[in-house]
Parts: C-alpha cells; sequence; structure tokens
C-alpha cells in the first residue's frame, strides 16, 4: 500500500497521503478514485465553487465512520491556497474557509479527506449578497421519487412563467436541486423570503405532493418539502458534481429538464458520471450567462404578506 503519491494539478504540486484507502465500502473506491473523480470533473466543480466560501464534509476513515463538518482551513494549507474571512454573529466569531479558484484547492480538500462541498450561495467579493437562489426539492422519508419528478415539472413551468432560467441537478440523496443566478442587490433574508413566495406557489400548484410546512414533526411524511430555507445565511447544501458521504459514493449531478422522468439519482456515481462528464460536458456550463431578478417574487411575498424571519 502506497503511503504517498504527489499529483500534478494545473500549476501546483498536491500531495495524497494514503491513497489506497477505502474511502467507499460498497464498491471499494479509494481515496485515489475520489481524486480522480474530483480531476475528471475539474471544469465543473470548479464553477461551482468558484470565489465561494465552503464549508467541508470531512470523512478521515472513510464514510463509514466520522463525519467532521470544517469551516476552517486548517493551519499549514499551502500558501497558494486561497480563502474568505466569514464572520458569524451569533458568536462574534469569524473563520477563513476554503475559496475555491483552481483545481489543485479542491485536490487539497479531497487529501484533506474531504468528501462533500457544501459553498454559500453568495461569493467572496459580497459575501452578504447572494447571487444564487437554491430551490431545494427535498421528499420526507415516505415520499417516492414520482413526486419529486412531478413537482419537478412544476417547478420548470413557474420558472418558465416567470421568464427565469433554472438548473436543475440531483441531490446525491433522494431529491433535486434547482439552481438560478441572480442579482446581487438582496440580502440573505430577502433572497429567502422570495424563495419562500415561490415555495408557496408549488404548493397551491401541487397541494397533494408538495409542503412548506416548517417544523418536520408536523409534515406528512409522503410529501415533498420545499425547502426554502437552503437560502438563508450559511446555509449549504452539496454543490453540482459535490461527492456524497454514502457508501456508493453517489454524486450531486447536474441534469437536463427533459431527463426528469427518466432519471434515477443513484445511478450516478465516481464511476460513472466521469464518463457522462465527458460526453455531454458541464450542463451547468452557462449558469452564469443570464442573472435574474428577483422582484416578482419579492411582490408575491408582499401579497402574501411574508415576513423575514
Amino acid at each position: 500500500m502506497a503511503s504517498a503519491i504527489e499529483l500534478e494539478v494545473g500549476d501546483r504540486t498536491v500531495r495524497v497521503s494514503n491513497p489506497d484507502r477505502v474511502y467507499f465500502p460498497a464498491r471499494g473506491e479509494t481515496k485515489l478514485d475520489l481524486v480522480n473523480y474530483y480531476l475528471s470533473v475539474g471544469d465543473g466543480i470548479v464553477r461551482a465553487l468558484r470565489e465561494r466560501p465552503c464549508m467541508l464534509h470531512r470523512f478521515p476513515s472513510g464514510v463509514s465512520g466520522e463525519k467532521v463538518h470544517q469551516k476552517r482551513v486548517p493551519n499549514g494549507a499551502p500558501p497558494w491556497l486561497e480563502t474568505v474571512r466569514i464572520h458569524f454573529p451569533r458568536y462574534n466569531r469569524h473563520a477563513y474557509e476554503l475559496c475555491v479558484t483552481e483545481l489543485a484547492s479542491v485536490i487539497w480538500a479531497v487529501q484533506m479527506s474531504t468528501v462533500e462541498f457544501h459553498p454559500w450561495n453568495s461569493r467572496r467579493a459580497d459575501t452578504e449578497s447572494p447571487d444564487e437562489w437554491r430551490i431545494d426539492l427535498d421528499p420526507m422519508p415516505d415520499c417516492p421519487f414520482s413526486t419529486v419528478r412531478r413537482v419537478a415539472h412544476v417547478v420548470h413551468e413557474v420558472l418558465d412563467e416567470l421568464g427565469i432560467v433554472g438548473y436543475p441537478k440531483t441531490s446525491g440523496g433522494k431529491g433535486l436541486h434547482v439552481y438560478v443566478r441572480i442579482e446581487p442587490r438582496w440580502g440573505f433574508q430577502e433572497v429567502r423570503r422570495a424563495a419562500l413566495a415561490f415555495a408557496k406557489e408549488i404548493e397551491r400548484r401541487a397541494p397533494d405532493d408538495v409542503t412548506t410546512t416548517w417544523w418536520r414533526k408536523d409534515r406528512d411524511p409522503a410529501m415533498l418539502f420545499v425547502d426554502y430555507n437552503q437560502n438563508a445565511r450559511d446555509h449549504t447544501i452539496a454543490s453540482a458534481y459535490s461527492v456524497r458521504g454514502n457508501p456508493e459514493a453517489t454524486v450531486s449531478t447536474p441534469i437536463r429538464w427533459d431527463e426528469i422522468d427518466d432519471v434515477d439519482p443513484q445511478d450516478f456515481t465516481i464511476a460513472t458520471v466521469p464518463g457522462r462528464f465527458a460526453e455531454l460536458g458541464d450542463l451547468h456550463a452557462t449558469i452564469d450567462d443570464k442573472v435574474h431578478s428577483l422582484e416578482t417574487l419579492l411582490e408575491w411575498a408582499d401579497r402574501e404578506g411574508l415576513k423575514e424571519e
């Protein structure tokens, strides 16, 4: 078993220790397999993370072991690694979080046992002004994926009516996410309020499938929750192309809208996504080409009397 290897990633040399350590027991995939996966989708993962504060989900002994949620970049990081200073008002503390600008930063994080990348929906230039609205279709335990598919079509319909382009992806679990580039004109509370207004509209159009009930204990376990709170400050979800910390090494994978009815999220893993990426490229490659306004959604929120919390 090799104790360490060195990889050339762009202009950087990144040392990877314990490359043969099994991280994903379902198929025996290793730390080096994880590295090679991220190298294979390099343009996609860097685009998804670029310039965003990023929390790392680390699994030092593989995904069957302890999970560490890490915000702070540890001491001893290479001098070329870029970070962003984040303030946490609740604790009156700050942390320097990873800020990916190149693929070597991703591979360094994997060397530090990172499996999942959870970026903010704002960027380093102004961390308090999100430029990404996230629609999280989160099925409750008894909600089948057929419901997720139906609701995704309703989401697409409403976005089309608003003249907004949404970019769907699997969550890497049982749900779907849709990302929208927005003008960085509003703070987190306003973006969350706009997201709640949108979720309420989806609930109105699909009342048998969708809930916006806040407390989990009060939700019907067969319903789908449109999780608008994923747009709150310091709330993060796995990025496009992020691997998830489960034994099967599933991947949060960009998809086309016309794939919704046929897609099986469990088919997207570190073994299968590289070939898909090589064939299709990054399906989120144009996400930065057009930004959208939240004004209509905020008008809906005003109409409904939805308050900032």
